[in-house]
């Protein structure tokens, strides 16, 4: 299942497309630090000194307001990790580190919070976000480690699909609220952990060293 784009009237005029942009950017810093349950329709108008009427205007719906949050949210991951793959293409370490920059920060907006609010409230939605983030592991760090064998910089006697898959695995079953509360970290920190327990093993000596 994917994210799915929210139904909403369109509203073509610059006016219209600028309180949507309001509201998208107000409620992705606010449900994502705050869950999906501690932020209600009425908090977020009141936080962005407009009624509640007019988010309604432009979203049916809190959960269509939260996926819309999460598409902007996507759309930015997605800009960045292609600008940083753009920039290096050849320079396996360079873009490693850009990219997993890129990374942490993002993470570092989503509080637990709201990863286990959302998949309480809206399952179907929980894994629509689990599908577009294995999608997105497994196009942007495909490539990079393809160019990383070619450089040298990854291990060529592990299958670059089998490191994906090991690495899209245990993203998978780190990354939800009740592992990262087991574990007592942060999303940003429980990716970093996994990335260095999959690339310690996956670099060559040469890849390690200038990563």
């Amino acid at each position: 299942m994917r994210v799915r784009r929210p139904r909403a009237k369109p509203d073509t005029a610059p006016a219209g497309q600028a309180a949507r942009r309001r509201i998208v950017t107000g409620a992705r810093r606010h449900f994502f630090a705050h869950g999906f349950r501690g932020v209600t329709m009425d908090v977020l108008a009141a936080e962005l000194g407009m009624s509640k009427k007019t988010l309604y205007a432009h979203f049916r719906s809190k959960t269509a307001l939260v996926e819309a949050a999460l598409l902007d949210k996507f759309g930015q991951i997605e800009a960045e990790l292609g600008a940083a793959a753009r920039a290096g293409p050849a320079d396996f370490p360079t873009t490693l580190r850009a990219m997993l920059t890129c990374l942490h920060g993002h993470l570092d907006e989503i509080q637990p919070a709201f990863l286990r609010d959302v998949r309480r409230e809206t399952p179907d939605l929980f894994a629509a976000i689990e599908g577009r983030r294995a999608d997105l592991i497994q196009r942007t760090f495909g490539n990079l480690f393809a160019t990383g064998r070619r450089t040298g910089m990854v291990r060529k006697d592990l299958p670059a699909g089998l490191v994906i898959d090991v690495l899209l695995a245990a993203v998978q079953a780190v990354m939800n609220p009740r592992k990262i509360g087991d574990l007592g970290l942060a999303p940003q920190a429980a990716f970093a952990a996994v990335i260095s327990v999959i690339l310690d093993g996956a670099l060559t000596p040469a890849g390690r060293r200038k990563r």
